[in-house]
């Protein structure tokens, strides 16, 4: 799948590098919800465990054709018409440059046009203001507050819970909605 700015190919075993050392990273677990070091042996077999899961589609961000990041739909539920979002920029010198955006709105795009969805959610750790400003320039809308959800460096701390349904990710961004239709 195309952005403008980024292209999304599925995840594969020699991103899983790349991947552990991001997770291992201390500047980018601060941002997320896990802090436990990661081996590439863990890693590895989650990544077994991925392939095998029907529910569960992540994609790595490339940029120029750099793997700076992943996007995922993740608890994809048919039925409901649902799943999570899940993204992050491991690549330091690439955040604050628009990636994360247009990877967001790309795999906006194909939840919505391609797999049908009607509603696309996340959580996000509160202090975490530069994703949640990604979130709502994307059309994402505070649900509310998970207080106190996670332990993270010796505190607790909240999760904010966002989403976006299908309509207002087409009304807020008629263009987006069908842009790179034909590019994806």
């Amino acid at each position: 799948m195309e952005g403008d700015r980024v292209v999304l190919r599925p995840l594969e075993r020699d991103h899983l590098a790349r991947c552990v050392a991001w997770f291992n990273d201390p500047d980018v677990t601060y941002f997320l919800a896990r802090d436990e070091p990661l081996t590439m042996a863990e890693e590895e077999r989650w990544f077994a465990d991925y392939r095998s899961k029907v529910g569960e589609e992540i994609y790595a961000i490339e940029v120029a054709g750099d793997h700076i990041g992943n996007v995922g739909l993740h608890g994809i539920d048919r039925a409901n018409r649902r799943a999570s979002l899940g993204i992050v920029i491991g690549e330091k010198d690439q955040w604050s440059k628009g990636h994360g955006t247009d990877a967001v709105r790309t795999v906006l795009r194909y939840a919505f046009r391609d797999l049908h969805l009607h509603k696309v959610n996340l959580d996000v750790l509160d202090y975490n203001d530069r994703a949640i400003r990604l979130y709502k320039r994307c059309g994402f809308a505070v649900e509310g507050l998970r207080r106190e959800e996670l332990w993270k460096r010796g505190r607790f701390v909240n999760l904010v819970r966002m989403s976006i349904l299908e309509s207002e990710f087409r009304d807020a961004r008629p263009e987006a909605a069908r842009g790179a239709a034909s590019r994806s």
